[in-house]
């Protein structure tokens, strides 16, 4: 698959078959994405790839959490800022209520937020989970390589026919998935990352993005 085909066509999917992924296809995609960015080659991000009976049980332990009303673990980092301004709180808002009406959840909706947090915690029904954890230790340079190794990740699962969805409300219920990973306590999960191949006979939804002229300025020819 072409770069440019891949990035337009990679997107979050929320709303994975069943159809297994073949372990060899995970690990050729996991081996090239090594290549990534990183400073320093200290190359931070540990991963673990959770399939089967495991992603099950998870998903059981997280689904019952988040069906108790269960706030969640402390957090270690924000999602977002506090103080979300514009435009950003108008893009938030405005993908929020695309993706969720479209698995049928309306921002009206008075059972939205649990019904949000089941399907996440079932991980939109994909059948393997990626877990990325960064040591302690690492400052913001190597989080933001560790995002740098996630694109090149997503990017390669879409030559392999795979999509995913980046999903950071893992980290809500860090210590359930910290267990059954076995993730020492000197990591912090930054983030999972759902992957399987899309359902088939769900409305697909592509976010929109600002025009160039918003985010980038040109100086010098």
């Amino acid at each position: 698959m072409d770069v440019y085909e891949a990035v337009d066509s990679r997107r979050a999917v929320r709303a994975f078959s069943d159809e297994p992924v073949g372990r060899e296809v995970l690990e050729r995609v996991l081996a090239a994405a090594a290549r990534a960015p990183s400073s320093g080659n200290l190359q931070p991000w540990r991963v673990y790839v959770v399939a089967g009976e495991p992603l099950a049980e998870l998903k059981r332990r997280a689904t019952a959490r988040a069906l108790a009303g269960d706030p969640g673990d402390e957090r270690e980092y924000p999602m977002y800022p506090d103080e979300l301004g514009p435009p950003y709180r108008d893009r938030f808002a405005e993908a929020a209520a695309q993706r969720y009406a479209a698995l049928g959840i309306e921002r009206h909706d008075p059972d939205r937020p649990s019904k949000i947090a089941a399907l996440n915690s079932e991980a939109f029904g994909a059948p393997v989970v990626l877990f990325c954890y960064l040591d302690r230790t690492m400052g913001p340079g190597q989080w933001a390589d560790a995002g740098m190794y996630l694109q090149t990740v997503m990017l390669l699962l879409r030559a392999e026919g795979l999509h995913s969805c980046p999903q950071v409300m893992w980290t809500v219920y860090r210590e359930t998935v910290g267990r059954l990973v076995g993730a020492a306590g000197g990591l912090v999960l930054l983030c999972g990352v759902a992957v399987g191949f899309e359902r088939q006979g769900v409305p697909p939804v592509r976010t929109g993005r600002a025009d160039l002229a918003e985010t980038v300025r040109f100086i010098g020819e």
